[in-house]
């Protein structure tokens, strides 16, 4: 077996992407990708998703992306903003209004799944793109949710080990752009935003996370032109102001 073989989660953000093309970059041969459709409020992100990987695909080697449907289960843990009734709010990633966009155990699912198919196609790692600028809103990208994921899929599959990578669990948004920037990551063709509309709002928390980010690395967002990049800094500096 390749010591530094992995399945990776895509959700179709510039986290993840990013993720891919480090992976790649540090010596891990990704064997499959996962994009989860989970019954989220729209698939802007499965869409964008499926271009990254074919990106992906024709730069370095050719990978198998799967599309995982689990709606089923997503009607089970319905909840909040993104699979649930409420409205996205509208304010900074860090405000505490941005809970209710927490998905009920979802990462938890995910690496799971991730993790059995890792086993079923002789992969001995995930990888999964939590940053620290996650930490005030999702549990679940704390870096002691990682270790203790990474202690119980040990012991879960104690003949078949997996490793769980999170290789930017101690890294800011601004930081993971910056290392997307360096290698040249087709951000153009990531999508954050929380809505499902035909471009990104510019107003929900994510979309603000993201303008903050390439505003800290002195880039304009490729996914936006320049009057839309304009609008998207004046927004996060109201928001800040």
């Amino acid at each position: 077996m390749n010591q530094k073989t992995i399945v990776a989660i895509l959700s179709g953000g510039l986290d993840s992407s990013t993720m891919l093309w480090h992976l790649q970059s540090i010596g891990y041969h990704i064997k499959e990708i996962l994009t989860f459709n989970y019954g989220q409020r729209h698939t802007k992100e499965v869409e964008n998703a499926e271009k990254i990987g074919e990106i992906f695909s024709s730069r370095f080697y050719k990978i198998d992306h799967q599309i995982v449907d689990i709606t089923n289960i997503g009607k089970l843990i319905a909840k909040g903003s993104l699979t649930g009734i409420d409205s996205v709010p509208h304010e900074t990633y860090d405000a505490e209004s941005q809970r209710i966009t927490i998905v009920p155990n979802r990462n938890m699912i995910f690496l799971s799944i991730a993790a059995g198919r890792a086993i079923s196609i002789g992969a001995n790692s995930i990888g999964y793109a939590a940053h620290s600028s996650d930490y005030s809103v999702y549990p679940d990208c704390r870096p002691e949710f990682i270790e203790l994921m990474n202690k119980t899929l040990l012991e879960g599959n104690l003949w078949n080990p997996v490793l769980l990578v999170a290789p930017f669990q101690h890294q800011t948004k601004a930081e993971v752009v910056k290392r997307g920037l360096k290698l040249n990551v087709p951000f153009e063709f990531t999508w954050s935003c929380y809505e499902g509309q035909e471009e990104p709002c510019l107003e929900c928390g994510t979309c603000q996370e993201r303008t903050e980010a390439f505003m800290k690395n002195d880039n304009r967002d490729p996914a936006l032109n320049d009057e839309k990049w304009k609008k998207a800094i004046e927004l996060v500096k109201k928001h800040v102001a």
